[in-house]
């Protein structure tokens, strides 16, 4: 590597690249020359001369031993790199090792020795730059940190031509990691004053090679589309256009082997081998292809299974027996494995922790079976000699040993460290995938359990806006500690404003008092909510509810599986209607409202208290893949307030894991409210409005917010082309108020759908599913208005009419028009059936005019009330969560098959910067 020297006053972008065959390090060979054969051999051979004596090399003693050229290193240093001193012998091999020697320590440029004959030795040395600055080009799919990590160079270093073509090795690596394998790195120098320089790797990051082909060669059996399914890399496509397996990788190219190794085993091919794996770059280093050249082999059946145990507690054909493989199926070797398993369970299920469960293969290939013996190795009853907890720094060890169902003395149950590692895993302060681990302890019946946890974020500030389709735009504060002082208590607080909810809340959890297994919570919170329905696209409130009030929990544990928890509950309720809108002369008006609004308004007082009973055995609470929760829950209104009622609600889940990352989760729930309280009235129902269940978005998808379940359905009238009176077809058009029930039910099976590592790393979860569900259960309402009619003689159709009601004033006195007979007051109401007050609804009517009656006209609307009906609306559809970078994200497309005339349904749901 040469560089142009700048002075301190030049540009400093003078660059040279480095010469290719100075960074190769090949050494340029010394060429020897020949004399030439001659023309024509002799006719004898002559006469060898006598070898002349070797003459013993020249030794000479230094005198004199200077350096010249030192800037940064002080000549002693320099000589220290040598065996040169002064008084001492040399010859001409001396000073060649002396030039070696300064060569190999990396600090010189070009070393030069003279003044041998005299003996006054003079080093002439050019030092290696000093690296001022490392710097980087053309890299957008690395960035400088990562490359800094592995690129050697730094500055103040010396500056030598070995390390930076080692560094440029080290970047091209880094780069074919990632598949880029037309990547190129040029190093340059820029030379400064001082001796310095600066390092500049210029890169071309190249396109990312793709896997163009996978060829499969020797397969008969199964078709290459078959082989390459199974793979985890994937042909580049356009289906797989965001796939991030389509890059060539050497360790997945071996895992794709075995995985391909693994399918044959597990379809009976025993003797199934890869017998050569070839990836080829293409010529412009874009692509790759890979080759395999399979072997399949016959295919076998299992021969005689059976176990034979050491250990006399076991009943080896009843472990026979529960072997999922039978003598005739097809082999399996993933049965095999899972067999293994299984007895390896079975045998920690009765204290022997480290047993031995070796499968011994008889394999016949003249009849194509495999005979397999699980020989369970003899072993001692294990017992637990000490649980050690790492890696905890937060959490205090407490909240992790009362989550482990094994204590220090006890016999080891594998059971029971399986239900310790799910409950540690419920809790959600460490990562994923945690597990105890079992080692030999000081005897060979003592086991050491070890808890090595990874701790995770557990405190939670959240500063978000969003925007969802049942609350338009939203705004949200809440913070949020689960894992408060390392003692796993919860506290928490929330502030949520949108169009329609606003609400303030603050709880905490404390869920081991005293150290006892016994939780206790409490919560305040204050809640504004606005019903709602939709008239065309806009959105009416119809109305509020303002709920402020507290509760308080307990909870403590019966079983390792039951619980049962209490509350007591107290709230204040306001509801109202716009009195602008709903209201007339002060008193709510059904024409307006609806009767069944009228008789919502009013504030109570609730008070209550409940309990739950419920039988848990979830293998985590936040992302369960097996186990079941059922939860059976009533309520009691009456302790005091207002409102008596008793609701009683029950819930289960159970979740299967399907393998290979599939789901499969059935949920169910359902409840019923009775009311306490006498007959409100004639077409009232007992509980109030607010009180009841509702059903629809977002828990039964494919119908909209309440769209499920009895409701009232104003309709207005209009006129068609032939000039007849009849109701308006557009639903949009509607008035549709949704009025809850007194029982519901719903039902939901859902299946977890697995994306390759790409998607999950992104956090998509996609899912497909069906729903089936009612809500019914209330007294019909009354009508609110019955509109006259009129019969057309000719014709005899019915045309309904305007409807005349009689205004009031503030203060509910009926108001009257002057005729237009009167001179004075023509036309003015009043509050005089005969003659004018000059106050409105004075006594002192003056006058004799006759005056009529003050009314409004309402237009005429059809009410129809419907969807009380315990028949099953039924939905199918498809969901994904994202756990996108602005906030958790929930799509879902659903149809509703089975439905009523009167539910609202909704196709395409989502909720952005919300919890779901």
């Amino acid at each position: 590597m040469t560089a142009i020297k700048v002075s301190s006053f030049g540009a400093r972008a003078t660059v040279l690249l480095l010469a290719g065959t100075m960074l190769s390090g090949v050494p340029m060979a010394a060429s020897a020359q020949t004399a030439p054969a001659p023309a024509t051999p002799p006719a004898a051979a002559p006469v060898r001369p006598e070898a002349a004596p070797v003459a013993p090399p020249v030794t000479r003693t230094i005198k004199t031993l200077r350096v010249e050229g030192s800037q940064r290193i002080e000549p002693d240093t320099v000589l220290s790199y040598t065996k040169l001193r002064v008084g001492t012998s040399f010859s001409n091999e001396t000073l060649d090792q002396a030039i070696k020697d300064l060569y190999a320590s990396d600090l010189f440029a070009d070393v030069s020795i003279s003044g041998a004959e005299s003996g006054d030795i003079v080093l002439r040395i050019r030092e290696n730059p000093v690296i001022n600055r490392v710097l980087y080009e053309g890299n957008k799919r690395l960035k400088e940190d990562k490359l800094r990590k592995e690129v050697k160079l730094a500055p103040r270093q010396i500056f030598t031509r070995t390390a930076v073509r080692q560094d440029v090795g080290r970047i091209v690596e880094l780069y074919r990691r990632q598949g880029r394998f037309a990547a190129v790195v040029e190093p340059k120098m820029v030379a400064l004053d001082q001796n310095r320089v600066d390092v500049v790797f210029e890169i071309t990051e190249g396109p990312k090679s793709k896997v163009r082909q996978i060829n499969i060669l020797g397969n008969e059996v199964f078709s290459d589309g078959k082989l390459r399914g199974e793979m985890a890399t994937k042909q580049a496509r356009l289906t797989t256009l965001l796939s991030s397996n389509t890059s060539y990788d050497q360790d997945r190219m071996a895992y794709d082997q075995q995985k391909m190794r693994q399918f044959y085993l597990t379809n009976g091919y025993a003797d199934f081998r890869v017998t050569s794996a070839v990836a080829e770059l293409t010529p412009d280093k874009k692509d790759f292809i890979i080759t395999y050249v399979v072997e399949e082999g016959p295919r076998y059946k299992f021969g005689d299974v059976t176990v034979d145990s050491d250990i006399r507690d076991f009943d080896n054909k009843r472990l026979a027996a529960t072997l999922p493989m039978k003598k005739g199926d097809f082999y399996n070797a993933k049965q095999v494995e899972d067999s293994v398993d299984n007895l390896s369970e079975s045998t920690g299920l009765f204290g022997y922790a480290f047993t031995e469960v070796n499968p011994e293969f008889n394999r016949d290939k003249d009849t194509l079976t495999m005979g397999i013996n699980f020989h369970i190795a003899a072993a001692q009853r294990s017992y637990v000699e000490r649980i050690e907890i790492n890696g905890n720094t937060q959490t205090q060890d407490k909240v992790i040993r009362r989550e482990i169902r094994l204590s220090e003395g006890d016999a080891f149950n594998s059971f029971q460290l399986k239900r310790s590692q799910d409950r540690i895993n419920s809790l959600g302060f460490f990562q994923e995938k945690f597990e105890i681990k079992k080692t030999q302890g000081s005897a060979p019946d003592r086991v050491v359990l070890e808890a090595n946890v990874e701790e995770k974020s557990t405190g939670e500030l959240s500063l978000s806006a969003g925007y969802s389709s049942l609350e338009k735009f939203i705004i949200q504060a809440s913070v949020r500690q689960r894992n408060f002082r390392g003692k796993g208590q919860e506290l928490r607080a929330s502030v949520n404003y949108s169009s329609y909810s606003k609400s303030i809340e603050v709880g905490f959890t404390e869920p081991y008092l005293f150290d006892k297994n016994i939780a206790i919570g409490g919560d305040i919170f204050r809640r504004d909510y606005n019903a709602f329905n939709y008239i065309g696209d806009d959105r009416q409130t119809t109305y509020t509810q303002v709920s402020t009030g507290f509760q308080i929990r307990a909870g403590l544990p019966l079983t390792e599986y039951w619980s049962l928890s209490g509350r007591y509950g107290l709230s204040y309720d306001e509801v109202g209607l716009d009195k602008g809108t709903y209201f007339t002369a002060g008193v709510c008006d059904p024409l307006r409202a609806g009767r069944y609004l009228c008789d919502a308004i009013g504030n109570r007082a609730t008070s209550s208290v409940g309990f739950s009973l419920i039988n848990d055995s979830l293998n985590s609470r936040l992302r369960p893949s097996a186990g079941k929760r059922l939860v059976l829950s009533a309520d009691f209104a009456g302790l005091g307030g207002d409102v008596k009622y008793v609701r009683t609600r029950f819930e289960g889940a159970k979740y299967w894991g399907l393998g290979s990352g599939f789901i499969l989760s059935a949920n169910a729930e359902g409840g019923y409210i009775k009311s306490l309280e006498g007959s409100r009235g004639a077409g009232i129902d007992k509980v109030r409005i607010t009180d009841r269940f509702y059903l629809g978005e977002p828990d039964f998808r494919g119908f909209d917010i309440r769209g499920v379940g009895p409701r009232v359905q104003r309709i207005g009238y209009t006129t068609d082309d032939a000039g007849n009176q009849v109701l308006v077809s557009d639903r949009t058009q509607f008035v549709d108020d949704a009025l809850g029930g007194r029982a519901y039910y719903l039902g939901r099976i859902e299946m977890e759908i697995p994306l390759g590592a790409g998607a999950r790393e992104m956090g998509l979860r996609p899912s497909i599913y069906i729903q089936a569900g009612a809500l019914f259960g209330i007294t019909r309402p009354l009508p609110t208005a019955t509109f006259p009619t009129r019969v057309d003689p000719v014709t005899g159709r019915t045309t309904v009419l305007p409807l005349e009601t009689q205004v009031f004033d503030g203060n509910g006195h009926p108001l009257f028009v002057v005729p237009s007979t009167d001179a004075d007051h023509a036309g003015l109401a009043t509050t005089c059936q005969v003659g004018y007050s000059a106050t409105l609804g004075g006594t002192d009517c003056a006058g004799t005019s006759v005056n009529t009656a003050y009314t409004s006209t309402t237009a005429p609307f059809f009410e129809r009330f419907g969807g009380d009906s315990a028949k099953p609306r039924l939905s199918v559809g498809a969901g994904v969560n994202w756990n996108s970078p602005f906030g958790p994200l929930r799509i879902d497309v659903a149809y509703a098959l089975l439905k009523n005339p009167s539910d609202d349904t909704k196709l395409i749901t989502f909720n952005v910067g919300t919890q779901f």
